[in-house]
């Protein structure tokens, strides 16, 4: 049981781990939580394209009813349109929680909940402290209630969407956007009609065992379809991971990571606070704070909402194509509401391609994964912060360690973090440098560092 509680949010296989007894528990316990910041909680649920997410909301809408919390039910959604409602009042009812049914990008099998309670992530020790909860728990009858009251969170978006982007309506262009089989389509379109945009969807239709391809644009192999439309008379093209809180965009040379278009959009923003992640480009903190202060944090969707709002910054992002935008907007990931943000500069005239090719040019490596365990994971990094506290003279000059989440180890010609995942028993490791040569040796060097730390 307790290994389904994670850093970010509760993920597991449907009926092993996420079970009507283990789900009703939830629900329950997690009620009781929503139930100590207001008189009459009430928790607005959505679900993803997964087949099992409609199932789990019927056994949570039983524990949150077991507690005494009111469960508002917006049905299928992007997780944005989840995370919008909890800004939102429905016939009177404005829901000071809300928890989203999604496996995101993770295989056919697997669901989970991501949640918010005031409109600020529930995550880290609180999803510990509950799945300890449960565990003490597991003998607990929790009933089979599971009424609900329907709202319509997804129309109240796409009108929030079309009149935010009004001024894009009967843009020049032709654009392609691949839904994956995820629940992006499910406003995408009607806001793209809506704003007269010449497009064309791919896989716009919901099915929870991604017949097309797997629902995740971090992974090149992905994109394939996507690419070959881009060959044709399609000027840039945008893809959606499985809950459309993550964004790919592209041009017809290039594919965006997450940490180019936070800089891009940087571009735009007077003075603009930047928080990225630790796998981001040292580019993009070396041009944002020629413009503006790029603020480096911990990897994890939880970790920088909750830094947005501590430092009120403008955006944050991460490579993999999460981006929080609180300028205009409320803080949290949206890759619906990123589109449009990238579709505005198309519009506005920014070159992309030309402004990338203007970066200084750096070598990067994807993310690499380390496999290893839970338990040792957490345990090789501390060891490897201490064989660098001392390494050995044929390893390369050490100007800085950066230590918020993992190592990221500053060397004269580039860098190297490891970091353990928050999510799965790997350690993740990334690498840029100013040539390819500086790169292999950083890489290599860092490696056998890992090695033996093990």
């Amino acid at each position: 049981m307790q290994s389904i509680f994670r850093e970010y949010d509760i993920r597991g296989i449907f009926d092993k781990e996420l079970n009507e007894k283990s789900v009703k528990l939830i629900g329950y316990f997690l009620g009781l939580k929503v139930k100590e910041t207001k008189v009459a909680p009430s928790v607005a649920l959505g679900y993803d394209a997964r087949t099992h997410s409609p199932i789990l909301k019927e056994w949570l809408a039983c524990g949150f009813n077991e507690a005494g919390v009111s469960v508002l039910d917006m049905g299928l959604v992007a997780t944005p349109v989840n995370y919008f409602a909890g800004f939102q009042e429905f016939d009177g009812i404005s829901p000071n929680a809300t928890v989203m049914i999604t496996g995101s990008h993770n295989p056919p099998e697997y669901n989970g909940f991501k949640i918010t309670i005031n409109n600020e992530p529930f995550f880290g020790e609180a999803i510990y402290a509950l799945g300890r909860t449960i565990a003490d728990n597991m003998d607990q009858a929790i009933g089979s209630d599971g009424k609900v009251i329907a709202i319509d969170a997804k129309n109240r978006y796409i009108d929030y969407l079309t009149n935010a982007f009004s001024h894009l309506k009967g843009m020049k262009g032709r654009y392609v956007f691949d839904c994956g089989n995820g629940v992006a389509g499910v406003v995408l379109e009607d806001i793209l009609n809506n704003l007269a945009i010449d497009h064309k969807l791919l896989y716009k239709e919901p099915d929870g065992t991604f017949p097309n391809h797997h629902p995740d644009p971090s992974e090149e192999h992905n994109l394939e379809d996507i690419k070959k439309e881009l060959q044709g008379d399609f000027d840039f093209g945008f893809a959606y991971d499985g809950d459309a809180d993550r964004i790919a965009v592209l041009s017809k040379k290039y594919n965006f990571k997450g940490d180019v278009l936070a800089l891009f959009f940087a571009t735009t923003m007077k003075n603009p606070t930047i928080i990225g992640e630790v796998k981001c480009s040292q580019i993009m903190y070396d041009e944002i704070n020629k413009v503006g202060t790029a603020i480096m944090y911990k990897t994890g969707h939880s970790n920088l909402k909750v830094k947005i709002k501590e430092t009120n910054a403008d955006l944050a992002a991460e490579v993999s194509g999460h981006l929080f935008f609180n300028d205009r907007y409320f803080g949290y990931d949206d890759a619906v509401y990123a589109t449009f943000r990238a579709m505005e500069l198309i519009h506005d005239g920014f070159a992309f391609d030309a402004h990338y090719e203007a970066l200084p040019k750096l070598f990067s490596t994807d993310e690499i994964k380390v496999p290893t365990t839970e338990s040792e994971k957490f345990k090789i990094i501390e060891r490897l912060k201490g064989n660098l506290a001392n390494p050995s003279s044929d390893f390369p000059a050490i100007r800085e360690i950066i230590d918020i989440d993992g190592v990221r180890v500053i060397f004269d010609e580039g860098w190297g973090l490891v970091r353990a995942s928050n999510t799965t028993p790997v350690l993740v490791t990334r690498f840029e440098a100013k040539s390819p040569a500086a790169l292999a040796m950083i890489q290599n060097a860092m490696t056998a560092m890992i090695q033996k730390s093990k």
